[in-house]
């Protein structure tokens, strides 16, 4: 007799389905997991085995073999502990195969039998609905998971023994309540920042219109500080935009306690971060940092110190808004459309740019072409803003506070994101959210410049050496 249960693999944001087939048979005594599975999967089986005795079960002493169908397709992580273990008990007797064929199964089991939380229950959950069933994941999960709909059935246990319980009838599980992150304090406001009015004017442009920026100035002038305040004025993750970040989050593992946030994500990765941190990758392709802030910012600081590779790999996504990551045997698709802001000083010294003073390594100008010959022309070429942040006088510094902090600036850019919306809407086109985003083509439709406009983006073409996508 096989026995069957449902269970899902990962291929990026993506749930394949994944069929566990167990077979239990006379010979010798063997436990045999094939179905081109990682260390991870091989290591099931003695999970599996432990957690069970711990629940009063012990296995036959007759050979099981687990099949995960397709056989072809790679399987990675620790989620088909508990869809093994099912199918075991199933094919045992000791749950009601029926009972589990209405149910795609996502869990890691500890060696009592308890049943640990893992990666990815959104996506899998999503899937699940999508095929018309509904889903066993770990009890932490549970919240999060119950945000895939509200019609899906979800069975959330603490352990083996639990959900055994409630297939018996002698103990019911409760359906777990979608769960909101509380917001971790206030975000830093842009009321802090003394002086700077250029550079607060130009991060309101850039969350407006969802444009990246690059700021240059000295060290200490307040690059990093205003950057960090970009959060507080951008509007809201809409129920879609929740939906896509959570899912790669998810993945990720990082959503926590199973709660979602509708702040938009913020990376701001150190200057040492690898290609593979930052774009994706690694033995299991995991996302990278600019997955990670999809429909949010990343911030790098200190722009030239990071590896000039790393940073020419994300010239692909800024454009395209996803990232492929091909391996030998799968390829793999995470969305990546984030808002890059950085930051720099225009030399090694950071100071070449102010007044009277002189480099002590060269002159200013060799300091400054040596210190910009890191970053790639076309990665500047992909900055639609590109601000001097000067040094603040300690009289800026004895000012009282700003009038108009993040909450004021947040409710224009409230306001033009709403007028982009409608823009788009209108125009039929789904997915675009603010001019960023907007086709070339419907740039020229929808902005049409005048005599003297033409002539003056002709002037600054020809003066500044634009290129085409400036």
């Amino acid at each position: 007799m096989v026995s069957r249960v449902s269970t899902v693999a990962f291929e990026g944001v993506e749930a394949r389905p994944v069929d566990v087939q167990v077979h239990i048979a006379g010979g010798a005594v063997a436990f045999t997991v094939v179905g081109l599975g990682d260390k991870a999967v091989a290591e099931s089986r003695e999970r599996v085995r432990s957690a069970l005795i711990a629940s009063g079960l012990a296995l036959p002493a007759k050979r099981i073999t687990v099949n995960l169908a397709p056989a072809d397709m790679p399987k990675e992580g620790s989620h088909y502990d508990l869809p093994i273990a099912l199918a075991v008990m199933a094919a045992i007797g000791a749950v009601p195969v029926d009972a589990l064929d209405g149910f795609a199964v996502i869990g890691e089991l500890a060696l009592d039998g308890t049943i640990s939380a893992v990666a990815g229950v959104l996506p899998a959950a999503i899937a699940a609905n999508a095929a018309g069933k509904g889903l066993i994941c770990p009890a932490p999960c549970g919240p999060e998971a119950a945000w895939a709909s509200a019609d899906l059935e979800i069975l959330a246990p603490r352990s083996l023994i639990q959900l055994a319980n409630h297939f018996k009838g002698s103990q019911v599980l409760s359906r777990p309540e979608p769960a909101l992150r509380s917001s971790a304090g206030p975000q830093p406001d842009l009321r802090d920042i003394k002086g700077q009015e250029s550079a607060k004017r130009a991060l309101e442009a850039a969350a407006a219109g969802g444009h990246n920026l690059l700021m240059s100035g000295a060290p200490g002038a307040g690059k990093s500080m205003l950057a960090q305040r970009l959060p507080s004025i951008l509007p809201p993750l809409t129920p879609r935009e929740l939906l896509e970040v959570s899912m790669i989050h998810s993945v990720a593992g990082i959503l926590a306690g199973g709660a979602l946030t509708d702040r938009r994500p913020f990376r701001s990765p150190h200057h040492s971060a690898s290609m593979p941190a930052l774009v994706g990758g690694g033995a299991h392709a995991r996302p990278g940092e600019i997955s990670l802030a999809h429909n949010g910012v990343l911030f790098l600081d200190e722009l030239p110190e990071f590896q000039a590779q790393a940073l020419d790999s994300l010239r692909q996504p800024i454009e395209t808004g996803e990232v492929a990551i091909a391996r030998a045997n799968h390829r793999v698709v995470y969305p990546a459309r984030f808002q890059l802001i950085a930051a720099m000083n225009p030399c090694r010294c950071g100071s070449a740019n102010e007044p009277g003073y002189a480099c002590k390594r060269a002159p200013n100008e060799r300091c400054v072409a040596q210190y910009l010959g890191r970053l790639s022309g076309p990665l500047i070429d992909r900055f639609d803003l590109v601000v001097d942040v000067p040094s603040v006088s300690a009289a800026d510094l004895m000012t009282p506070p700003a009038r108009e902090g993040s909450a004021e600036v947040a409710a224009r850019v409230g306001a033009a994101r709403k007028i982009q919306l409608a823009r788009y809407a209108e125009l039929g086109l789904e997915g675009v959210v603010c001019n960023a985003r907007a086709p070339a083509s419907i740039v020229e439709e929808i902005a049409e410049a005048d005599a003297s406009g033409l002539a003056l983006l002709r002037d600054a073409a020809e003066r500044l050496r634009l290129s085409a996508r400036g």
